[in-house]
């Protein structure tokens, strides 16, 4: 299918607008423009420097000035290493997956009755080991002679004149010598040493009746001793019996597809439920209109050029399906060198699965996929860092992560980057002494406009439009996408 070139509508940078992170009514300033079409390989370059979609309109925030910088981010998918935290989340789906107990034990069915069940009902393994301990503890404790004078019964308040004549004289207060330890018996041993003493034994023993291993099976023993990727989780057999059936779909969105098509009123009233419940906001806010114009409408058109996955590239839903009906949602771009999230929704009845991270492996995972397929595709792009709002820096948890630095232009490695971020909001991240940004703007005369239906250069349009002066606006949009994009794209003028 061939692609449609790009045509975009500057907006300029406007007036600042409230912040959703700091909630500051007037401090978060952007530069925009609308996307009447767009090519797969325009937005990759626009995203590298630091623009972002949202349905059809596109804006890159004005990094120097906004109350909350938002900073490109992406993680290298084929070199991520998961942490301890995200298999957790891992192991967690497939027990509720296999048993459908969720990371307490309780079935998905009682999740809300967790709140009023007995203290006993929800003990954890932690728990019962430190329940182990303080009986061991005590065990130890018994074999050695008691503290004197020392009572665990609580005792009654007496006035002065009973408690006078209770009171033993100070011979009988006095305590007794011990006749101290026997020498003819060996002496008091923790309960921690006899315990690793015993389990040296088992061992020793086991060693000894066990014959000895044939070289391949030492060599299948050290494999499986290997860290698990995320595709080990993923695609883990689960037993014949499982509780609960998952299935990952993905659908094209734009333009929309048969399957697309056939499931967006469920999918509609899943957003809908995420946005009333998560984001607190009135069932009349999240309307089918608003959802399309958001999640559903791109400027993306389907494209598949030599080198492409299978899919191809554009916007897509990737649908998670739970036991045959729509759980969560994640909206992706596919692009020359990368997956982008765009967001995610996912029914709010399910928040114990952590499906936030769980879709973002996911989607890592997929990254690694498409690669297969795609050679060039290999980064997981997470949208936009915000170190000012804490809530927002869960993205630097998925390594190895890199910064887009907003003056160069080139990618830095987080860990270098958070240094600076704790010192100020605004940061240059490129120590390269004189280093600029490489698709600097340089020649303006080259970018391209729409005029009156006709693609020209910028040099003839401005000699068509006589005595009418619209060079800053112009040379603002093209200093901001850079001169690979002013001269690929089209610039629509009226």
């Amino acid at each position: 299918m061939a692609a449609a070139g790009s045509i975009v509508e500057y907006c300029g940078g406007g007036a600042g607008y409230s912040c959703g992170y700091c909630k500051s009514s007037t401090g978060n300033l952007s530069h925009g423009m609308w996307a009447h079409s767009m090519t797969v390989q325009d937005y990759q370059d626009l995203i590298d420097r630091g623009w972002r979609r949202s349905g059809k309109y596109v804006y890159k925030p004005v990094m120097n000035e906004t109350c909350c910088p938002q900073y490109t981010i992406r993680c290298s998918a084929l070199d991520f290493h998961s942490s301890k935290s995200h298999k957790k989340v891992l192991k967690k789906m497939l027990k509720f997956l296999s048993k459908g107990e969720t990371c307490r034990g309780e079935p998905m069915e009682s999740h809300a009755e967790a709140l009023v069940a007995p203290a006993f009902a929800s003990v954890s393994e932690a728990e019962l080991r430190l329940l182990d301990a303080g009986e061991e503890e005590a065990c130890a404790l018994s074999s050695q002679e008691p503290c004197m004078g020392v009572s665990t019964e609580q005792e009654m308040p007496q006035c002065p004149e009973t408690a006078a004549a209770a009171a033993p004289s100070q011979a009988e207060c006095a305590p007794r010598a011990g006749i101290g330890a026997d020498p003819s018996k060996p002496p008091c041993r923790k309960a921690k040493e006899l315990r690793k003493e015993r389990r040296l034994q088992k061992l020793l023993q086991r060693q000894q009746e066990e014959p000895v291993p044939e070289p391949q099976a030492v060599l299948l023993k050290a494999k499986g001793n290997q860290q698990k990727s995320i595709e080990d989780f993923i695609l883990e057999a689960l037993p014949d019996t499982v509780a609960h059936h998952l299935e990952v779909r993905l659908v094209r969105s734009s333009p929309a597809s048969s399957q697309f098509k056939a499931t967006f009123q469920e999918s509609y009233q899943v957003y809908k439920r995420y946005e009333m419940v998560i984001h607190q906001r009135p069932p009349d806010k999240p309307s089918t209109s608003q959802f399309t114009r958001f999640l559903c409408d791109s400027p993306l058109k389907a494209e598949a050029a030599p080198g492409a996955p299978d899919c191809g590239y554009g916007s897509f839903h990737q649908q998670y399906w739970l036991d045959g009906k729509i759980i969560a949602v994640g909206v992706l771009d596919i692009l020359p060198s990368c997956v982008s999230s765009v967001y995610l929704y996912y029914d709010p009845d399910l928040s114990f699965l952590s499906l936030g991270v769980y879709s973002a492996l996911r989607e890592i995972a997929f990254t690694r996929q498409l690669h297969e397929q795609s050679p060039d595709l290999h980064y997981y792009y997470m949208g936009f860092y915000i170190h000012s709002c804490p809530k927002m820096r869960y993205k630097g948890q998925y390594h190895p992560s890199a910064l887009l630095c907003p003056e160069t232009y080139i990618w830095v490695p987080i860990e270098q980057c958070l240094p600076k971020l704790e010192t100020s909001k605004y940061c240059r991240f490129s120590t390269e002494p004189g280093a600029v940004d490489k698709d600097l703007l340089k020649d303006l005369d080259h970018a391209q406009v729409l005029y009156k239906m006709t693609r020209m250069p910028y040099r003839v349009y401005k000699k068509k439009r006589k005595g009418q002066n619209d060079e800053p606006s112009v040379r603002e949009y093209a200093s901001l996408v850079g001169q690979t994009c002013a001269e690929r794209m089209l610039l629509f003028r009226h």
